[in-house]
């Protein structure tokens, strides 16, 4: 899936200047996201092309959360994340991260990152639901689904509820009579389309083709928020809004949808060899076009 590339090799060096890289190892360790989502995807093309010019290097499973403590405890040397948790993982005083961390960085940028809560259509329909501020104002029972803990959708979620309503997702759907549940990207649309979910949250790429599988099986909505309730998330995680214009998803018709917008970065452990990472940042800028085919 195509998407758009912001990598800079000018812009990766600047962290070179302050963080100490020392360690060369043998081969890396590419930490990536869970299984179907665009971060899968590409971390196998990454370690792939690394492999070919760089240093062999594996992809494995992983999370924004999880990415981040294991660069930070160097049981993986880089990794996806989003730039809002590493902001927060690098102040610390926020769980997940109660202590800043201090030996994973931002190696680069790579593209926006959009929180999607896609709903059923009938649901929005059966209620007349107009947004997610909508739906928490009216305590509208919700079979809800996001990626399970330690992924940057559910820190998202998480972060929406939180800083957006001043709500714990878990506990406010449950007290309205309805359900909280963890599924992989494949599973959740596949429970949203046999009818066993109302709501459906993740975060992905603009273009996403979970989205669009999941419109593929039944009619769906994005639900957007209001701008006031995404200035608060912002001020709380430096998250931005995003738009999600008519004619990408067959579900955005005639409005464009705001949401909480990001960016996927690249984490990398401070202490790698300051000419390998460099070999890894240009390797990757020589092959834009090639990692945004992945």
């Amino acid at each position: 899936m195509k998407r758009s590339f912001i990598v800079s090799l000018a812009l990766i060096c600047v962290f070179f200047t302050s963080v100490g890289f020392a360690d060369t190892p043998s081969q890396l360790r590419f930490m990536a996201g869970p299984p179907g989502g665009n971060w899968f995807a590409l971390g196998g093309a990454l370690a792939d092309l690394w492999t070919q010019t760089v240093i062999p290097t594996t992809s494995i499973s992983g999370g924004a959360i999880a990415n981040i403590i294991n660069a930070d405890k160097g049981k993986g040397d880089l990794g996806f994340s989003n730039t809002s948790m590493v902001a927060v993982a690098q102040k610390g005083g926020m769980p997940p991260f109660e202590t800043p961390v201090e030996n994973a960085t931002i190696l680069a940028n790579l593209y926006t990152q959009y929180t999607y809560f896609i709903a059923r259509k009938d649901f929005v329909e059966k209620h007349n639901i107009k947004s997610l501020d909508d739906l928490v104002a009216r305590k509208i029972p919700t079979r809800f689904a996001t990626l399970k803990t330690g992924t940057g959708s559910e820190f998202m979620v998480n972060a929406v509820f939180k800083s957006g309503f001043g709500l714990d997702y878990r506990n406010a759907l449950k007290e309205w009579g309805g359900s909280v549940e963890y599924a992989s990207y494949s599973d959740g649309a596949d429970l949203i389309a046999d009818n066993h979910l109302d709501v459906f949250a993740f975060s992905v790429g603009k273009v996403a083709s979970i989205v669009m599988q999941i419109e593929s099986q039944t009619d769906v909505v994005i639900l957007g928020m209001e701008q006031e309730t995404l200035d608060k998330i912002g001020v709380d995680y430096g998250t931005v809004t995003f738009t999600v214009d008519p004619g990408i998803y067959k579900s955005v018709k005639d409005e464009p949808v705001k949401v909480v917008g990001d960016y996927t970065c690249i984490v990398v452990r401070n202490d790698l060899d300051e000419d390998l990472v460099y070999n890894l940042c240009k390797a990757m800028h020589e092959n834009q076009d090639t990692l945004a085919k992945a």
